[in-house]
């Protein structure tokens, strides 16, 4: 069995100790300066570790923000451009990130080495932290085909429990579901999430999109964090969840931020799917309208004189006629030519372009 180290106890300050005290000194001043002076040092590390959250929560939100904007261009050809130097932005922070794991370090060793005292035997425990170190994040390299596949098969099986979890709205319950549910803690879950946020949107169901994408940035955050953390996501679930119920300012802020620029992200991907919806849409209909000689007679119609539109605004053959030989021969040939080609002047049964042809209807 085991033996528990009490060494831990070795080193703890009491103010009240009277072995310290001398016959010719008051001992209750000597308590209240022993007392004060260890205040002010606990006081001064109090404010090193604060300082240091608010520098990690503020290089922690610049590489959220690097990383998704990486993501965006990186799927976004008109960006790219830009790619090459936000990965060089995203080396920096990433050097950054060792100096801050170094200043975390030390921190670490100077609270471990300052003693325990009756202000800090007392305090709650249950407010830190703990992750497990021993399991390191497995990392895997997949293809893009094999991250597609994945992907399909992940949301076939599991799109109900993910959409489930994307309609919560309580801290608590979704922290208690992801943690009956751990394996929804993947990018696949927040890889769907993002794609239903989008329909949502192209449906024109903009509160339920925000809704969703406030779940979207919640699980992108603990994915996050285990990326960070180089763990396991399944084993960040607690740690995530504690930081946001204290609600730290720097870590709202940020997450804040990242949830506002998400929605606008959201809103204009759900546009240009919808612009290149009817885009599509135009096109197909431009395909049908397509004359004989594949060109489209309303494009052939605007180009016309409008001399020659009103001929077949008025689908008057004799008019249309009379009007083409007032052309040189070969301007009216180009327009004769053009028509057929689109389908708007359709020849009769003889061939012959000039009396044996009419305006076709207009489509």
């Amino acid at each position: 069995m085991s033996r528990l180290d009490y060494s831990k106890w070795d080193h703890i300050e009491i103010s009240d100790d009277e072995d310290d005290t001398h016959p010719n000194v008051d001992t209750a001043s000597l308590f209240r300066w022993k007392h004060q002076a260890r205040v002010e040092r606990m006081e001064e590390q109090k404010k090193k570790r604060e300082t240091f959250e608010k520098g990690i929560a503020d290089h922690q939100k610049k590489k959220v923000a690097i990383q998704q904007k990486i993501k965006e261009a990186e799927q976004n050809p008109s960006l790219s451009e830009q790619l090459d130097e936000l990965k060089i932005k995203a080396a920096e922070i990433e050097k950054q990130e060792i100096d801050w794991k170094k200043k975390e370090d030390e921190l670490k060793k100077q609270e471990k080495l300052t003693p325990w005292n009756v202000d800090t035997l007392c305090h709650d425990g249950k407010t830190r932290t703990v992750i497990n170190k021993n399991t390191p994040k497995k990392k895997e390299e997949l293809t893009e085909d094999e991250k597609a596949e994945r992907l399909q098969k992940f949301v076939k099986e599991n799109k109900s429990r993910i959409e489930k979890f994307g309609m919560m709205r309580k801290y608590e319950d979704s922290q208690e579901y992801l943690l009956q549910n751990r394996d929804l803690v993947c990018d696949e879950s927040a890889n769907h999430l993002v794609i239903w946020c989008i329909n949502l949107q192209v449906e024109e169901k903009t509160s339920l999109m925000e809704h969703v994408a406030h779940q979207t940035i919640v699980m992108q955050f603990i994915l996050q964090l285990a990326q960070s953390l180089d763990r396991d996501p399944r084993e960040c679930i607690g740690p995530f969840f504690s930081r946001i119920k204290m609600a730290e300012k720097q870590y709202m802020e940020a997450f804040d931020d990242e949830l506002d620029s998400f929605k606008e992200r959201i809103r204009k991907r759900a546009q240009a799917r919808i612009d290149e919806a009817v885009r599509e849409y135009e096109e197909e209909e431009r395909q049908k309208r397509l004359g004989p000689g594949g060109l489209d007679p309303q494009e052939v119609f605007e180009s016309l004189p409008k001399e020659l539109q009103e001929c077949f605004e008025k689908k008057d053959i004799a008019l249309l006629q009379e009007a083409i030989t007032k052309f040189p021969k070969e301007e009216a040939e180009y327009h004769i030519k053009r028509c057929v080609d689109s389908g708007l002047w359709v020849p009769g049964e003889s061939g012959e372009s000039e009396p044996e042809t009419q305006p076709a209807a207009e489509s």
